[in-house]
């Protein structure tokens, strides 16, 4: 594994005009990464790589590589782009076994952080930088969001996630309230009641998008999201039928074929898979199967009928009439993306909300109501890991800005 990382580090050119920092949505200084760890620095290349961005060990793994940090390197231009992916995952599970140091000095000020996902984790990594005592409150029973229950094991493993909320939450004395929702018995309210001095909202989107026709209610089809969740509790049949063809159909088309599928279809709408190339190349090596230019129409108790569609050139969508065939399947899993589930915003006076039901909140996280702020998936709508990670970075600081300027009494209230 080394002699590789090493192979691929001594490709790097050391542009002097980086393209794939300028590809990367949170700026990761590549070329410095790679030279220090050359010169045998790995630990300073680990510690600047964490100090930039918290889930650095999870990004190399899961981060749309080949559109971004990789897809910019100027080697990929003619032939194979530098991996930094494998160079970045190196030096950052490497660096993480060393990081033991505890919390800082607490500066009396307490931060409420709403989901613990790639938005809500990396606000309380850096807010307990700067000595504020910071509680998540979770929903589920675990940390990590999306990462933990909507990423499959076979891309993201869960002792990544375990290692993560060991090193850079509980070192750091950060503290967990599991099974916990905001909205229920605990409001927003209440946590202002007893001194939290800014909160966070950060609890995604969970709430699956569904198609609104016949037959959906039936007890053969199934949510992407939910299946995701917990797939050991589905049991599906051997022929499966999904229905979308984004990332996220594709990690549900391939766990379903780790768990026992045995003839799997992802159905797209439009004329090419929405997924990433990486993604879509490996769900055909594992043998799933596309169709394109169809949209489903009714569900049966053993299959699903699917319309052809004509896709013009501006990507408009018209359906063909008299097209309409039925597909035998045991299962038919929809997989179009999720919104927000609103429990917080149904329950708290002043917080308003768009038209999609996604928390209004401006680029530096300021919701309409004064002390609470909101980044990630629940304002963006569903979107990377990294972009995540890169628009809670802002929204840290927007926070630690609003709380030191709180009035002394404020501030002791």
């Amino acid at each position: 594994m080394a002699l590789h990382v090493m192979d691929e580090a001594n490709r790097c050119l050391q542009c002097k005009v980086p393209q794939c920092q300028k590809g990367c949505p949170i700026h990761t200084d590549i070329p410095t990464a790679i030279r220090l760890l050359k010169e045998n620095k790995l630990d300073e290349a680990g510690k600047m790589l964490f100090e930039n961005n918290p889930l650095t060990t999870v990004c190399s793994l899961v981060c749309n590589h080949e559109k971004q940090c990789e897809g910019h390197c100027v080697l990929g231009r003619k032939g194979a782009p530098v991996h930094f992916s494998t160079i970045e995952n190196y030096i950052s599970t490497t660096y993480a076994n060393k990081m033991v140091a505890g919390p800082k000095p607490s500066n009396g000020m307490r931060v409420a952080i709403i989901g613990s996902g790639p938005a809500g984790i990396t606000i309380a990594i850096i807010l307990a930088r700067y000595g504020y005592k910071v509680t998540i409150f979770e929903g589920k029973d675990k940390i990590g969001g999306v990462l933990r229950y909507g990423i499959p094991e076979f891309r993201l493993p869960k002792s990544v996630i375990d290692d993560l909320e060991y090193r850079h939450l509980e070192l750091k004395g950060i503290q967990v309230r599991p099974n916990t929702r905001i909205g229920g018995a605990i409001g927003i309210d209440d946590l202002f009641r007893d001194g939290y001095k800014a909160i966070f909202i950060g609890t995604g989107v969970w709430q699956p998008n569904s198609l609104h026709i016949k037959g959906e209610t039936f007890g053969n089809v199934h949510f992407g999201i939910n299946y995701l969740n917990n797939p050991d509790s589905y049991k599906l049949g051997k022929k499966v039928i999904v229905i979308g063809a984004g990332n996220a159909a594709m990690d549900v088309a391939r766990t379903a074929i780790r768990k026992g599928v045995q003839d799997l279809t992802c159905v797209s709408i439009t004329k090419e898979v929405a997924a990433s190339q990486y993604e879509f190349s490996y769900a055909q090596l594992e043998g799933v199967k596309f169709l394109y230019n169809l949209k489903p129409v009714e569900i049966k108790d053993d299959g699903i009928i699917l319309r052809e569609v004509e896709e013009a050139e501006d990507g408009t969508l018209t359906d063909i009439e008299g097209t309409d065939k039925f597909y035998d399947a045991d299962s038919i899993i929809v997989s179009i993306s999720q919104g927000p589930q609103n429990a917080i915003v149904n329950t708290t006076k002043g917080l308003n909300a768009t038209a999609r039901g996604l928390l209004d909140a401006d680029e530096t996280g300021h919701t309409s109501r004064p002390g609470i702020f909101a980044s990630g998936d629940v304002v963006n709508g569903a979107r990377t890991v990294v972009e995540a990670v890169a628009h809670s970075k802002v929204v840290a600081e927007s926070m630690h800005q609003y709380m030191q300027s709180l009035s002394k009494e404020e501030k002791e209230a």
